[in-house]
């Protein structure tokens, strides 16, 4: 459990860590006046295209993709990962975003050499955007096996798909062409074999985007998140991924290095408020004393401390596993931070907007924007009731198979 840096890491890090300081964070400011500005909030804002060039420019660019000319290991794009998740527009600049992130991921791993040539260069290059269409809202999409969005196979040329998505992310945005729905394919087959993943672009005949979904007030334009209906869309036969009944196969490889992804981006936002509540506490005072010489708000920056560093290093350690093992030997490790990283970075904001007082909680300082998307990660990919009885069941048979 070193977790030692590769050389190139190390250099990407620094090289990361003084862009966000020259540049990211004060395109936060720039960010939201430029969208202040606009007629439609589902445009995007001219500094992200800036700040995207200049990312590739130095280098900085798909970090996150094993095997990819340019991508690390998982252990070594995690502490990357912390870096660009301190603000909640930056990792785009360095198109380290989700969902494309996992998308990419998925149709690199997974797609044809036809797929990959239509839809992962553009997405690579930073081009087009794309969406991820799983949950439902007429079930409990916790449990996946409960989707009921219908792929039905119409002759040998194509699929017709009906059916009703949500939180569907990056579905707003006006760049976004190519949509990966996960919905079923044959009702009659196994539990876990009945789901197929499909390749739907956006602006296939029968796709409607029915309403931007908040997070807690937070639209998030122009990225957002969305309800889509698909009513008798038809995309050719070829657009299906890997094959029918291979969805939670595809699920599996998608979706776990992108609890990675996420869990680190959240320990770079925690960072960042202990940094925030440090400065607030030094600064202000009340009672006669200065907000860091009161107990409870020492209590508040160790206890935050001590919660940060034990999650990070659980992450790492999953990181490792993935890399080392891969996405299914390290299923346990990656279910464990997908409950800590979101809980721990929910509680270090949460000490950090008591501190700044009634200011926490303006759109003065970034922290009610982070609970926000730290709270709603306790749910996206999986929520922590999921992951917590799939850790039980692993701890559980482990003892069982000990005991033979």
């Amino acid at each position: 459990m070193g977790y030692a840096l590769s050389p190139r890491a190390q250099d990407l890090r620094k090289k990361l860590i003084a862009f966000m300081d020259e540049h990211a964070y004060k395109a936060e400011k720039t960010h939201a006046a430029q969208m202040a500005g606009m007629a439609n909030r589902w445009q995007i804002p001219p500094i992200v295209e800036e700040l995207k060039q200049k990312a590739k420019a130095q280098g900085l660019w798909n970090l996150f993709l094993p095997g990819h000319a340019e991508g690390l290991s998982n252990l070594d794009y995690a502490p990357l990962c912390e870096v660009m998740g301190r603000s909640l527009i930056a990792p785009e600049f360095f198109n380290c975003s989700a969902p494309d992130t996992g998308n990419m991921e998925t149709i690199e791993r997974y797609g044809t050499p036809e797929q990959k040539a239509k839809w992962l260069e553009p997405l690579l290059e930073g081009k087009i955007r794309s969406c991820f269409a799983m949950t439902e809202p007429a079930v409990a999409s916790s449990d996946a096996t409960n989707i009921s969005c219908e792929i039905k196979r119409d002759g040998n040329s194509s699929y017709v798909i009906n059916g009703r998505k949500w939180w569907s992310s990056g579905a707003m945005d006006p760049r976004c062409r190519i949509i990966i729905l996960m919905g079923k394919t044959n009702p009659d087959a196994a539990k876990h074999e009945q789901q197929s993943m499909i390749l739907v672009p956006m602006d296939t005949p029968g796709v409607k985007v029915v309403r931007p979904l908040p997070v807690m007030g937070y639209d998030d334009a122009p990225h957002g998140h969305a309800e889509i209906s698909f009513e008798n869309v038809r995309v050719p036969a070829e657009n299906i991924l890997l094959g029918e009944g291979r969805g939670f196969e595809i699920a599996q490889g998608r979706l776990g290095p992108g609890r990675i992804h996420h869990c680190m981006r959240l320990i770079g936002s925690a960072e960042r408020a202990l940094e925030s509540m440090i400065a607030r506490a030094k600064s202000r005072t009340a009672f006669g004393r200065k907000l860091a010489e009161q107990g409870v708000v020492r209590d508040h920056i160790a206890l935050s401390r001590m919660e940060i560093d034990q999650a990070r290093l659980l992450v790492l350690d999953a990181a490792e596993q993935m890399d080392l093992h891969g996405n299914k030997v390290a299923r346990k490790a990656i279910a464990m931070i997908k409950v800590v990283a979101p809980r721990m970075a929910c509680q270090v904001i949460d000490r950090a907007i008591q501190v700044h007082g009634g200011a926490g909680v303006s759109d003065d300082f970034f922290l009610a924007g982070a609970y926000a998307n730290a709270r709603m990660l306790r749910i996206a990919d999986g929520p922590d009731d999921v992951h917590i009885e799939s850790v039980a069941k692993m701890e559980i048979g482990k003892i069982e198979k000990s005991a033979h």
